[in-house]
């Protein structure tokens, strides 16, 4: 409130236009004496076991880690009161981490707006990561003028309508179909529509998570916020990216949460026959390796012998932790629609084909030796073929009602 104090009352004006109460919270990184916040930054730090008076001390990390855990308290507190149904913030690119630290421990679907002069570059992911933010460019830097107080209105009226729509959804009924979440990408999209179809027919509800680092975070996230009543894990692909450090790895927690939540879980080694690289910017230590272009931005590198051994490691050790029913299907011809295809080094010649029974065999043998209890269903087929999705379905179908 000390730098942004008028755009703050701006936006606070605009939602009580659009008939919400709004609620100042500063998050003043250094003591001052500008008034009109509702909740000053003192009182913010002191959630957090702080002083506000000697955050000017820390580095700008440390005093940031303060306001963020205060932060949190504070709005989730108000949260669970019943207090707060939305929020909106506003900064630069220090001001954006800090708010959307704050923003992402709310919920899921309650009303979050930033209004951030990085919402067009690449640090968006960091920023919103797996939750539901929507991010807002200011167009211009964080200051008031005829072009920066019609994107600031604007936003204050989506979050204000958002949060009033969901507060009146609050007494009403629902009816909650069993929601089921499906793991997909493209190499396994064949697989992920038949599985669709045959779970909405049987009367689930699905929710489709893309396998690109956030989706897997997402599906996650929501498993362990009890929304979910079951897996059915098509492409694990992201653990391929994990051990890789390829670009679309949703880190270390993949493959955790839902069975730590009990939920019955079908899993698919679907597309862990690749990980993920920008164009242009594959490490070095990969340079002689083999590749497909999946389009111009991206590269996908063939899983090697060692790879695949690691990730039989890493699915078994993560299974074996389930307090769920598990049941592993893994399709033997092909663990993606890539498979189909030839390799090329990253000046285009030919590697040879994608597929390698021999390397599938190690890790289905990693997989077994280090798997505790869990049923391993192999299949003489694609992954994408009809008579496998169904099989995955039937194995879910099963778990689900034991």
């Amino acid at each position: 409130m000390n730098t942004k104090g008028k755009e703050a009352r701006f936006i606070a004006d605009a939602l009580a236009r659009a008939g919400a109460t709004p609620w100042i919270v500063d998050l003043s990184l250094k003591s001052h004496d500008a008034g009109e916040a509702d909740l000053a930054g003192g009182s913010v730090a002191a959630a957090a076991g702080a002083s506000w008076q000697t955050l000017h001390e820390r580095s700008r990390q440390d005093a940031a880690a303060v306001m963020i855990e205060g932060g949190v308290k504070m709005l989730l507190d108000k949260f669970v009161s019943g207090e707060v149904s939305g929020a909106i913030g506003l900064g630069g690119a220090n001001g954006t981490n800090l708010v959307c630290s704050i923003l992402r421990a709310l919920p899921y679907l309650v009303p979050k707006v930033m209004i951030s002069t990085v919402a067009g570059t690449a640090a968006v992911q960091w920023y919103v990561a797996e939750s539901d933010i929507a991010m807002y460019p200011s167009i211009g830097d964080v200051s008031l003028n005829r072009i920066t107080k019609s994107v600031m209105e604007d936003a204050a009226m989506a979050v204000a309508a958002a949060a009033k729509n969901r507060v009146a959804k609050r007494g009403t009924r629902i009816t909650k179909t069993p929601l089921v979440a499906v793991s997909s990408f493209g190499g396994t999209a064949a697989c992920v529509e038949r599985v669709t179809e045959r779970l909405e027919s049987l009367g689930y509800e699905v929710i489709l998570f893309h396998a690109s680092g956030v989706g897997g975070k997402s599906l996650e996230r929501l498993a362990a916020s009890g929304e979910l009543m079951g897996v059915v894990d098509v492409t694990t692909h992201e653990l391929a990216d994990l051990i890789v450090d390829g670009v679309y790895s949703a880190g270390n927690t993949r493959l955790t949460s839902a069975g730590a939540a009990g939920l019955p879980q079908v899993i698919v080694p679907g597309a862990i026959d690749h990980a993920n690289f920008w164009a242009g910017q594959v490490p070095e230590r990969y340079q002689a390796r083999e590749f497909f272009r999946y389009n111009a931005q991206n590269l996908l590198m063939r899983t090697n012998a060692e790879e695949f051994e690691k990730l039989g490691f890493e699915i078994a050790t993560r299974l074996n932790a389930a307090k769920g029913p598990v049941r592993i299907l893994v399709p033997l011809n092909g663990f993606s629609e890539h498979t189909k295809r030839r390799a090329t080094d990253l000046a285009g010649n030919d590697k040879g084909p994608w597929k390698r029974a021999e390397e599938y065999q190690i890790f289905m043998d990693t997989l077994k030796t280090h798997l505790k209890g869990a049923l391993v269903e192999e299949h003489a087929l694609h992954v994408n073929d009809v008579i496998f999705a169904d099989a995955c379905v039937d194995a879910f179908v099963e778990i689900a009602k034991a």
